[in-house]
């Protein structure tokens, strides 16, 4: 009776424990600590957590969360010091932070820790943290093998072709597909090596057009360019048909100035050295490493609609790139949904449109209707929903002439 009544005094194991200056001006993490663990976890200030993290009680935690603000921002060599010693002895790493620059978040998460879930929390995001950490990692030879077959040896010297859609929903995704496809696909003996980078790493859909599931070997290697090599490169990308090589969008959205310049241009290095061709679904948002890739590319394919938001986002496009002495030389102008042949008064406005933006549309593609969004849906390239679509018809010349365009280039240079 005596030992009954002593084994149910005792508390239950602490399982995890959020670390922070305060947590009270976290409330909201309280409300899903309780509700995710109940009584199970506890709260250390950066001080008590020092000590309590070199203790063999510290073992038994299954994850700490870290909460920081702007404010702890002149602390951040003791919370570096925190996630270390926490990596060292097991423990997994959420990291929680509130209006925390970009750069330090980024030195924070290359320390070892494994999520980053933004405050205030959204609806269900640190449970949703905290089953994925709780879930077993993957074994990494699993994630060598689909892309050791063929495995580029970095002996190429690839055309850069970047898409950029001037507003939401001109189909640039869509186009970046497969026009990717289309050249991987070019030739049954030698077709070129394609790889198709998303750097749209908030929104980036390549991952939903094509099927493919986003991975955590992505974010390890945006974060960690300066020590990325050939082999780390290739394991982030994913096969598809064992034809194409494509990088998806990070697991999580992440702020898009979480890379730099640098960082992009040393992955760009890395795939124009394995593939003939890559090809970037850049985000719509212009941000510091836009001038990095347009400077990397051959040419730079602009995606723009039949409307005002298209045309006046361009015209600001245009205005800003020539402010910054870029090499507007190098843009092309892709209309999607384009009038019909017979349409001749929407042809006339295509006219204007172009004169009045002092532009030269080189490519009009048709719309493609509804066999576009069903191939999207079922994410496959839109050859093997509909063949003879019209809007796959006109990528697939577009990209069997930037082909022959190549191979041309690339003979003369002989």
């Amino acid at each position: 009776m005596t030992n009954s009544a002593a084994q149910q005094a005792d508390p239950e194991p602490i399982l995890a424990c959020t670390i922070c200056r305060d947590v009270q001006n976290f409330d909201l993490l309280i409300e899903d600590m309780e509700a995710a663990l109940g009584e199970r976890w506890g709260d250390l200030s950066f001080a008590d957590a020092t000590v309590f993290l070199g203790q063999p009680e510290a073992e038994a935690l299954e994850f700490v969360a870290i909460a920081i603000d702007e404010d702890d921002e002149s602390n951040v060599n003791t919370i570096a010091d925190l996630i270390k010693t926490a990596v060292e002895r097991g423990i997994r790493v959420i990291v929680i932070a509130e209006e925390v620059s970009p750069m330090v978040l980024h030195q924070l998460l290359k320390l070892g820790a494994r999520e980053f879930v933004p405050y205030p929390l959204p609806e269900g995001a640190l449970h949703e943290a905290i089953e994925r950490i709780r879930a077993p990692e993957p074994e990494p030879v699993q994630e060598l093998e689909a892309p050791v077959r063929n495995r580029p040896k970095g002996d190429r010297d690839g055309v850069v072709l970047p898409v950029h859609g001037l507003s939401g929903g001109v189909g640039a995704t869509t186009f970046a597909v497969n026009l990717a496809w289309e050249l991987a696909t070019l030739s049954k003996d030698d077709a070129p090596r394609v790889c198709l980078l998303d750097l749209d790493l908030q929104f980036g859909a390549v991952s939903t057009y094509l099927d493919l599931q986003r991975r955590e070997a992505v974010f390890e290697m945006l974060t960690n360019t300066d020590t990325m090599d050939n082999e780390s490169f290739l394991q982030a990308l994913l096969p598809f048909n064992d034809k194409l090589q494509v990088l998806t969008s990070p697991v999580d959205m992440l702020p898009l100035d979480l890379i730099t310049g640098e960082d992009v241009a040393r992955i760009i290095e890395q795939a124009r050295a394995n593939f003939d061709y890559v090809v970037i679904d850049m985000p719509s948002t212009v941000v510091q490493w836009t001038e990095t890739v347009l400077n990397a590319a051959h040419v730079y394919f602009l995606l723009l609609e039949m409307d005002m938001r298209s045309a006046q986002n361009a015209l600001r496009l245009i205005r800003a790139l020539k402010a910054e002495d870029l090499p507007v030389e190098r843009l092309r102008y892709i209309l999607n949904r384009a009038p019909k042949f017979t349409d001749l008064a929407g042809k006339s406005r295509v006219k204007r449109l172009a004169e009045n933006l002092d532009i030269t549309i080189e490519v009009q593609l048709p719309d493609g209707g509804t066999q576009v969004v069903q191939a999207c849906d079922h994410g496959l390239p839109l050859v093997e929903v509909a063949k003879k679509n019209p809007l796959r018809r006109e990528i697939q010349k577009l990209a069997t002439s930037a082909h022959e365009l190549n191979r041309a280039a690339a003979a003369a240079a002989k």
